[in-house]
């Protein structure tokens, strides 16, 4: 059986790591090589560098890097190939699309072709609009008028190899994963999908996997960063439940 993978993320504004709610009142929180792993995978997101239409910090992902053993991504402000390079280079082992492949999707492909669908991670900013998911860009901050899954499955066909679900809706509000939005998007592409937005302790994980068999792994932030759940804590809580983790 599959193990799920457990995901810290790390949210970086101006070299230090933010958390906000419904992607608004960003937080300072800590220095991003401070911060424990004991994770499967980390994802690191520079959150204004589309925004401010400057590229991603690569000094302290280089540092990030240095520091841990485990598969990174890494997103935010990433527009062309180079700039998968460039990070890439840095250490990264995935790179994260968003606002980019929103721009022009041809990137996802292109990035596919040259590093492989393994290399491309499609992140998608969703948020209910009239009862409609759609999808936001440049944060969460601007409605494309796009449908989210429409776009989730055009992009697994351009050779996104792997789906981070980000429910603006369920941001910050710690009271548990989009169950609706994920399984709409479980049921639309076969590719890895990694559930983000609205963990706030482990029920909500163990939720997550029980409700969701189907989603590969569940990201988080906030509960992570000040220790409201260790790592070691929540696998043991899932192993209970016969949910499959890798030993920390």
């Amino acid at each position: 059986m599959i193990t799920k993978r457990i995901i810290p993320c790390l949210d970086v504004k101006d070299g230090r790591v933010v958390k906000g709610v419904n992607f608004q009142g960003l937080n300072d929180v800590s220095s991003p090589v401070e911060l424990d792993s004991g994770a499967d995978e980390l994802v690191f997101y520079d959150i204004t560098a589309s925004a401010e239409g400057r590229r991603l910090f690569t000094d302290i992902l280089t540092e990030v890097a240095r520091t841990i053993f485990i598969p990174l991504t890494v997103g935010g402000g990433i527009n062309t190939v180079d700039d998968f390079d460039r990070v890439l280079k840095c250490g990264a082992d995935k790179v994260s699309v968003n606002s980019g492949a929103i721009r022009d999707p041809r990137l996802i492909f292109e990035a596919a072709k040259r590093y492989g669908d393994q290399c491309v991670v499609l992140s998608a900013d969703v948020k209910r609009v009239d009862g409609v998911f759609r999808v936001f860009a440049k944060g969460g901050r601007e409605n494309t008028g796009m449908e989210a899954i429409a776009w989730i499955k055009k992009g697994v066909e351009l050779g996104a190899g792997e789906i981070v679900l980000n429910s603006i809706d369920t941001d910050g509000v710690k009271q548990g994963f989009d169950l609706e939005m994920l399984d709409a998007v479980c049921n639309a592409v076969s590719v890895p999908v990694i559930a983000s937005g609205g963990a706030g302790c482990i029920e909500d994980f163990v939720t997550l996997f029980q409700t969701l068999p189907k989603v590969d792994a569940g990201l988080a932030a906030s509960i992570f960063h000040f220790g409201e759940v260790t790592i070691p804590a929540l696998k043991a809580a899932l192993k209970a439940h016969n949910i499959p983790v890798r030993e920390v």
